[in-house]
């Protein structure tokens, strides 16, 4: 059966193109240094939302400066170990606290003798948070054990330590097939598997086109609603393809100026992200468009913590030598 064309509700399906392009404006004019505000959007100035691209976001920096590229001597499983570890908790406190009471990043022989469990229960204990509150983790209570943290401790034992996980992710072929492996342990539902496949693909351990594979979380499947009056019949993630392939038309199309991220496109990753910024957004752009979120929580508050900009080197970005505030 031959599929029709999506149709966009053509008012929120410019939201989505303008909010990337005014969104990705205010990165580049922090970035130059040029002082606030950064933009006269009154829904921008207000409200929180995250960068264009996801590599851009501060916890994302965090993860492939000083943890995927931290020069540390850490073999390929330690690695896929401590990538994984982060995106968990997703907590640059939590890591950083790991770090201190470990004396380095943890590896597979601090998850083996406990010294791992030790240093997060300490944390716990003194500090009240290990997570972060952007991702919602399935139930915690996979492995028996009466804590969160202590069930994620099982799971890397069982994934890292029982079955070779960091060997299978380095030998898979496909960024696909990264998803499977990890989609395949318990507590590791669709959305945190699939970004945990794309932290890990930043990395040195894979390198798989970001395109060739996407797994829609719910915000994003509310954004395609609002942006799209009817799929077509076409599943979530095509769709996100779609925008991604049909990007340099529709800023066209609307005469918006966008040179992406130092040159780098918006890859499926990045505009799985933007149906979901754009969902939030219409709440209070087009509040009418009800779903299951009614109001953007969380509001704007600048970070003057400084970011040293630095992507994965495979990607051959000429990024902008500047240490400027998180955008």
């Amino acid at each position: 059966m031959k599929l029709s064309a999506p149709v966009p509700r053509q008012e929120a399906f410019d939201i989505y193109w303008r909010f990337t392009h005014e969104r990705q404006r205010i990165f580049e004019r922090r970035l130059e240094g040029c002082p606030g505000p950064w933009t006269d959007d009154p829904i921008l100035s207000t409200y929180k939302f995250c960068n264009v691209f996801r590599a851009a976001d501060r916890v994302s920096q965090y993860l492939i400066r000083d943890v995927c590229y931290s020069n540390d001597d850490v073999n390929e499983d330690d690695l896929a170990f401590q990538i994984t570890a982060f995106r968990t908790f997703s907590n640059i406190a939590t890591w950083e606290g790991l770090v201190e009471r470990i004396g380095r990043a943890p590896t597979l022989e601090d998850l083996a003798d406990g010294s791992f469990e030790r240093a997060l229960t300490d944390i716990r204990t003194e500090t009240g948070r290990l997570y972060t509150g952007a991702f919602i983790l399935c139930a915690t209570d996979a492995y028996g054990r009466q804590q969160k943290h202590l069930n994620h401790v099982e799971l890397f034992k069982h994934m890292f330590l029982h079955n070779d996980a960091g060997a299978r992710i380095t030998n898979a072929t496909s960024l696909r097939e990264v998803y499977d492996i990890i989609h395949g342990f318990p507590l590791m539902g669709d959305f945190m598997s699939y970004q945990t496949a794309i932290d890990l693909n930043y990395s040195t351990l894979t390198d798989f086109n970001e395109n060739d594979f996407t797994q829609p979380g719910p915000g994003a499947l509310r954004g395609i609603k609002k942006v799209f009056v009817d799929s077509g019949g076409w599943k979530p993630a095509d769709i996100i393809q779609w925008m991604v392939d049909n990007q340099e038309r529709e800023m066209d199309r609307l005469g918006l100026q966008f040179d992406g991220l130092f040159g780098r496109p918006i890859h499926a990753i990045d505009a799985q992200n933007l149906f979901c910024e754009t969902d939030k957004y219409c709440r209070e752009a087009l509040p009418e468009l009800a779903s299951a979120r009614s109001r953007i929580k969380a509001k704007h508050a600048a970070n003057d913590a400084p970011i040293d900009y630095f992507f994965p080197p495979k990607w051959n970005l000429e990024v902008t030598p500047a240490l400027v505030s998180a955008a």
